[in-house]
């Protein structure tokens, strides 16, 4: 019974060798399909090889803290810099610190530097503050005595008249009564869900003389100090430029100190009490498209277990005020993001950021927020920037020293091993054209850029694919010698071959892997390429090699050991005698 059995084995084992090929061939049009519909027909290059923009940040102490320029917060920070501008680490942008209180960063040519600037500029330091009172985003005229009273009593009336948007400014004041959050901003970052957003006053019919809530901004008092009010007052958020002095200002602010500060389109203005909810008590913040709630892209934040408790506590004791003191100022480095009211406390330790946000702002925000505020202020010393000839002129070294390799490759396959060259040569191009696209797909897909050191490990897979193809032709050629012929030799040196390749692709990539995890900047160019073609040696050898040998063992220019066929018996040394042993001995058998 063993015999019959050995016959409906074999044609299993050898399977369907033309599925393969063209499940490889369908793998092959489908990513080439792919290029031409993204529009993207060559890798994108790293900064060695395409240039791009370099700038150094200055490290600045922030108040309160005069010792917090050392090692480890310049080495944190340049960690989250990292890790904001690479996202996976392989878009090739250098973040490395230099001397005490420096970093550079490098920007390759493709990448959008003026974003990749706000991402590793971004302290992201949040803060969530209690709404004092609001106004319009232009500066408040100081109020003046009536000319015909004056003294004292005509100051007086002057302050009352300041404090009364109907008679004094109905056009700004009712403005900034009716507009706190309730209208995302193309910029917008407005909290919802969570949080409720502030109801609009409305005039009424009568006029804009009694608007529904109550007059804004109030006249200084127990909850706007007057040098607060004072500051609210002279702030100015028309201009990009002042919302950033002002910004700076507040963002340097000590979180304990009440503040002035605008909101981040400039619209309106805010005087913010201390910090209820600091941005280090957010664990986690992620982009997610909120296709049920109708609101688009939003940024949803999970407290610490701590965060968590100050959140409920701090918008209780808001959910118990009036209008705008009912208001909760999310501020990210001193701007007001978004001042929605709170209608009862919030537990649960989630909250959600949303209003007016893209795609790409969403994932921005929560970029900055998921991986830390940075334990310093930067400003940007120098920018310039970078030219590739350096980069280059060794791309060029690099490339005629990998055509000369790969031509003694292809000398020592067509000497050694005749016609199987042919099948390392098929191999080797299905390999390279695997490689080539992924990378140009994973460019646009993951930000992945093509630098000298992933030139060399693409140059050094070329030996690894090679030695996979040896490996199994060494297998087939041995049972050869030993008398079998070629179709039961590939499909008998298959398995012992196969245990070869995977424990060495499998040492290789976990080389890569620990290579990649270990080291920063270009080194993980070198490693992430390296571990890409390692996977695909085992899928060429598997899904391409394998199937077409087991094809050509079918034709009789291998089939008959022709002399350039690279398996003749006699140029191996067979032995004819094993061949013709089939049954006879039992040994046999109990061998195979």
């Amino acid at each position: 019974m063993a015999a019959p059995k050995k016959g409906r084995r074999a044609p299993a084992s050898q399977g369907h060798p033309g599925r393969a090929l063209i499940l490889v061939l369908i793998a092959i049009v489908g990513l080439i399909g792919g290029m031409f519909y993204s529009g993207t027909l060559t890798p994108r290059l790293g900064i060695d090889l395409a240039g791009g923009t370099s700038f150094t940040l200055a490290a600045q102490n922030q108040p309160g803290k005069p010792n917090a320029i050392n090692e480890t917060n310049m080495k944190t920070a340049a960690g989250i810099m990292e890790r904001r501008v690479n996202g996976l680490g392989v878009s090739e942008a250098e973040v490395q610190t230099q001397g005490d209180n420096h970093i550079i960063v490098n920007i390759p040519k493709g990448t959008d530097a003026k974003q990749a600037r706000q991402q590793v500029g971004t302290t992201a330091q949040l803060g969530f503050r209690p709404v004092l009172t609001t106004t319009a985003g232009t500066k408040t005229p100081e109020p003046k005595p009536s000319p015909s009273k004056g003294g004292a009593n005509g100051k007086a009336k002057g302050d009352k008249a300041a404090g009364d948007p109907a008679k004094d400014q109905p056009g700004t004041e009712q403005q900034a009564s009716q507009s706190p959050s309730d209208k995302p901003t193309t910029q917008g970052r407005a909290v919802t869900d969570a949080l409720k957003k502030a109801p609009s006053a409305k005039p009424t019919p009568s006029g804009p003389a009694k608007p529904s809530a109550p007059a804004v901004p109030p006249t200084p008092g127990a909850d706007i100090p007057p040098a607060l009010q004072k500051q609210l007052n002279a702030l100015d958020c028309s201009t990009k430029q002042s919302r950033a002095t002002a910004g700076e200002k507040a963002a340097n602010s000590k979180p304990s100190a009440p503040i002035v500060a605008c909101k981040d389109d400039g619209t309106q203005k805010y005087a913010l009490g201390p910090v209820g909810v600091e941005g280090t008590d957010v664990s986690d913040a992620k982009a997610v498209f909120d296709s049920q709630g109708g609101q688009g892209w939003i940024v949803q934040m999970d407290f610490t277990s701590e965060g968590g408790k100050k959140f409920a506590d701090v918008t209780g004791k808001l959910a118990t005020k009036a209008q705008p003191q009912n208001q909760f100022g999310i501020v990210l480095d001193g701007a007001v993001v978004s001042a929605p009211s709170v209608s009862n406390a919030i537990n649960g330790g989630n909250a959600t950021i949303s209003g007016g946000f893209t795609q790409q702002s969403a994932e921005d925000l929560g970029n900055m927020l998921s991986y830390g505020s940075l334990p310093l202020s930067f400003k940007i010393d120098d920018e310039t920037t970078v030219t590739a000839a350096l980069g280059g002129e060794q791309l060029h070294a690099g490339l005629i020293a990998g055509a000369i390799g790969l031509a003694l490759v292809v000398i020592y396959l067509v000497a050694y091993y005749r016609g199987l060259a042919l099948v390392a040569l098929a191999s080797l191009l299905v390999s390279a054209i695997l490689t080539y696209t992924i990378m140009t797909l994973l460019g646009p897909t993951i930000g992945f850029a093509l630098n000298l050191p992933a030139v060399c490990g693409a140059i050094v897979a070329i030996g690894i694919t090679a030695d996979s193809f040896i490996v199994y032709f060494e297998r087939i050629r041995d049972e050869i010698r030993e008398g079998r012929t070629l179709r039961p030799a590939v499909e008998r040196g298959w398995p012992r071959a196969r245990r070869t390749i995977l424990v060495s692709d499998f040492v290789s990539f976990l080389a890569a892997a620990v290579l990649f995890i270990v080291t920063v900047g270009k080194v993980k160019g070198f490693a992430f390429t390296l571990g890409l073609t390692t996977v695909l040696d085992v899928v060429v050898v598997f899904y391409f090699t394998k199937p077409l040998m087991t094809m050509l063992a079918r034709r009789k220019f291998f089939a008959d050991g022709h002399s350039w066929s690279g398996l003749d018996p006699k140029r191996l040394g067979a032995k004819p005698p094993l061949r013709r042993r089939r049954g006879a001995a039992p040994t046999q058998t109990k061998e195979a």
